[in-house]
């Protein structure tokens, strides 16, 4: 997963207007993805060397995307990749956003920005943002893993300084890593940026799931609060900016999930690079009915209700939810409370990780009990897993498990998601009925011993109805599927 950035200043748009696109369940910028294709292999970027480049958005794809934005009230387009410049028409396509009226913003390695292409750019007002991890050379390509991309980020910090970059009609910034390599030099660094008119910026490195991977670049976390105090203190004494070292963010604030998504190069429609759970594609839905009927945006955009844990009480709730990406990449639950945070560091017992235990957020007790622990969340769906025992019910003197159970295993599949959903949340009732099923299909036999996989998906719902089709499943071998009825005793989420 893509690091993201963690900008000092905010989004740039008013607390009025971050309402208000919350209100009309709005944009204020899209982010989309032209390619995945990049000439860098950065050790922190983790999708983009694998990720198939087969079957990209083609130009009429991403023209429609951004009118479709446009339609919802966004005023920035924020072009990313991938490396963006390798996209073929990137010329032709930042024209076609202009000509909208939109503001865009390009986030790039700096590998092929000539100095024609810096004049057009500028010509354009593209707001660029060159990322560079270093002011030393053997760390700047290590952690790009490509050598002589300090020579290529200097070179185009030359033509877009030529160009006309930074002023008043083009904004230029730097966003630089935060890891263990770079960490002793970030004042250094933000003072040289500083000094140049270059408006600096530091990136997050959203971990991947679970996070071991990432663990060669963290930083001690008394090593990044006295880095954080030396910048905050530099811009105070040096540069007439006053800010505080966020916890979170360090420095700033995302809330990002108020106003933007991301569209990916095939076109699936994600939260962000770090909630990389896709919620539909623009392909075979217009980006209004994704962002409309997607849970996932709906309870972002109601953090304050909706997220679990100390976030939840935090004295900066209002304005903060932490990193979406870091809770979900590290807890599996978007909605978690950031485990990054410092304000966390001593609470991490309170902040809940997938798979959880449903007992407790369904209102099944043992006996009746059929599922074990919740797996997973996505977009309207869930995963739950369950071993047979010979204590289950409907489990014969034979040791098969009736059919029957499979559809109970949904309808209490589907009770702790929503239990999950809820958890923590004053007067949240887990209360539901199994009311029937529909297009029923047994395909195999489980017994005891076995472990199954049940899958759900909330495929509609009216007022405290909701039709869910589900699967079940013992390894690859498809059990079961069908639709389910149930009833909850609160409109289903």
């Amino acid at each position: 997963m893509a690091a993201c950035a963690g900008r000092v200043s905010d989004s740039g748009f008013s607390r009025e207007e971050v309402d208000e696109a919350v209100e009309k369940t709005g944009l204020l910028t899209l982010e989309i993805e032209l390619t995945r294709a990049c000439d860098f292999r950065c050790a922190y970027c983790h999708a983009a060397a694998a990720s198939s480049l087969e079957d990209e958005l083609s130009e009429a794809e991403i023209r429609d995307v951004v009118l479709q934005a446009k339609d919802l009230g966004a005023r920035k387009i924020i072009i990313r990749g991938g490396e963006p410049t390798l996209y073929p028409k990137i010329s032709e396509m930042v024209r076609f956003i202009r000509a909208q009226q939109l503001q865009v913003e390009l986030l790039t390695n700096g590998s092929r920005i000539t100095a024609d292409l810096g004049r057009e750019l500028f010509e354009q007002q593209v707001r660029v943002v060159l990322k560079m991890n270093s002011l030393d050379q053997k760390v700047q390509d290590s952690l790009t893993g490509r050598s002589g991309s300090f020579e290529l980020v200097q070179a185009a910090l030359g033509n877009l300084r030529q160009a006309g970059y930074p002023s008043e009609k083009g904004l230029l910034a730097v966003s630089t890593l935060v890891c263990r390599q770079n960490v002793a030099e970030l004042p250094s660094v933000w003072s040289w940026l500083r000094d140049r008119g270059i408006a600096p910026s530091l990136e997050i490195m959203t971990p991947r799931l679970q996070g071991k991977e990432d663990e060669w670049a963290a930083v001690d976390s008394e090593e990044l609060r006295n880095a954080l105090a030396a910048i905050a203190d530099i811009d105070r004494r040096e540069y007439g900016e006053a800010w505080e070292p966020h916890p979170a963010l360090l420095g700033g604030e995302c809330m990002r999930h108020k106003f933007s998504c991301l569209v990916c190069s095939q076109g699936d429609v994600m939260p962000c690079v770090g909630v990389d759970t896709p919620i539909g594609n623009v392909r075979t839905q217009k980006l209004c009915d994704i962002i409309k009927d997607s849970e996932i945006i709906l309870d972002l955009k109601d953090h304050i209700n909706t997220i679990k844990g100390p976030c939840r009480s935090c004295d900066e709730a209002d304005v903060c939810y932490g990193c979406r990406g870091a809770a979900y990449q590290l807890t599996g639950d978007y909605l978690a409370s950031d485990p990054t945070c410092q304000e966390n560091a001593d609470r991490q017992d309170e902040i809940v990780h997938l798979p959880f235990a449903v007992a407790g957020i369904i209102p099944q007790q043992l006996p009746m009990r059929v599922i074990d622990t919740l797996v997973g969340t996505g977009e309207r769906s869930g995963e739950v897993s369950v071993t047979v025992s010979a204590e289950m019910p409907f489990v014969g003197e034979d040791g098969i498990l009736d059919e029957v159970a499979y559809f109970e295993m949904m309808a209490q599949s589907m009770a702790a998601l929503n239990g999950f959903k809820q958890l923590g949340a004053s007067g949240a009732s887990t209360k539901g009925y199994l009311v029937g099923a529909h297009d029923v299909k047994i395909l195999g036999t489980a017994r005891v011993g076995d472990t199954l996989r049940i899958s759900v998906y909330k495929d509609a719902r009216f007022a405290q109805f909701g039709i869910i089709r589900g699967t079940v499943s013992r390894d690859d071998a498809l059990l079961a599927r069908g639709e389910i009825k149930i009833w909850h005793d609160s409109v289903i989420s």
